[in-house]
């Protein structure tokens, strides 16, 4: 069995919308082989940035033995409940001294119109390499902004050559952010709701993560034009909103 959460560490996520379980996610081996697959994503990036490494698992199906695995989804299954849908997964890496900040922002902003519901959207991010800390750029949330609702209308533009998205949440108050600070194989998790960024990394050590999102498979994923192309996998139990899963057969 691997671990899980308690009952504690579920209420505090659904008061706050984060976790730091202070735990590694990963066994050495499995960590290390994580690594050099995000390097060789890293090294073959082409004109992309390093920090627009996004859904990595599409075209390499290595990953998906680590987004599907027992280790990973036993600890969102507390969250998410036992019938759960993969998202999407990131690589993200900001380069020393030039890795760009990260805007506060709501993830569910991205995704309006996307879902017919936005609860229970819990995303891992599982620290690779260096690790992840003040000085390079870690992440920080928010406490209990997702119980806002996302999609907040205080979004203003920003320069994206020092910034990863166009826009930002205006008049956040930073004194409130909890800083994400991870061991290498720590990891976080955060409601897609919530509040958060990170600041430009500044140090000479690479700050790289990975990401791993999940939903209940009752959540319908939408038939808009931006959910066109996008594939989602059954990681867990049934399908109970009728939608299509790239390891399932096509609904007629």
């Amino acid at each position: 069995m691997t671990e899980t959460l308690t009952d504690a560490d579920v209420a505090f996520f659904r008061e706050n919308g984060y976790l730091l379980p202070g735990r590694q996610l990963l066994s050495e081996d499995r960590l290390s082989r994580l690594e050099l697959i995000f390097n060789e994503h890293l090294e073959a990036r082409g004109d992309k940035l390093s920090d627009e490494l996004d859904t990595p698992h599409y075209h390499d199906g290595r990953l998906l033995d680590y987004l599907l695995s027992d280790e990973v989804l036993d600890w969102v299954e507390p969250l998410v409940g036992p019938n759960i849908a993969l998202w999407s997964s990131h690589f993200i890496s900001k380069d020393p001294f030039t890795g760009r900040a990260t805007p506060w922002h709501e993830d569910s902003a991205y995704w309006e119109g996307r879902f017919d519901d936005y609860d229970n959207i819990v995303t891992i991010w599982l620290a690779l390499e260096g690790g992840s800390f003040k000085e390079n750029g870690c992440m920080r949330v928010i406490p209990g902004s997702h119980l806002d609702g996302g999609f907040s209308d205080n979004y203003l533009p920003t320069d994206m050559t020092g910034q990863t998205f166009h826009a930002e949440i205006a008049g956040v108050d930073e004194a409130k952010a909890v800083y994400f600070e991870l061991q290498r194989g720590e990891f976080s998790m955060h409601d897609g709701r919530i509040v958060h960024g990170a600041r430009a990394n500044t140090s000479a050590t690479r700050r790289t993560g990975y990401t791993m999102r999940y939903f209940p498979s009752s959540v319908k994923m939408q038939g808009v034009p931006q959910n066109e192309g996008w594939k989602i996998w059954l990681a867990r139990g049934v399908d109970l909103a009728g939608n299509d899963y790239a390891n399932a057969p096509a609904r007629a």
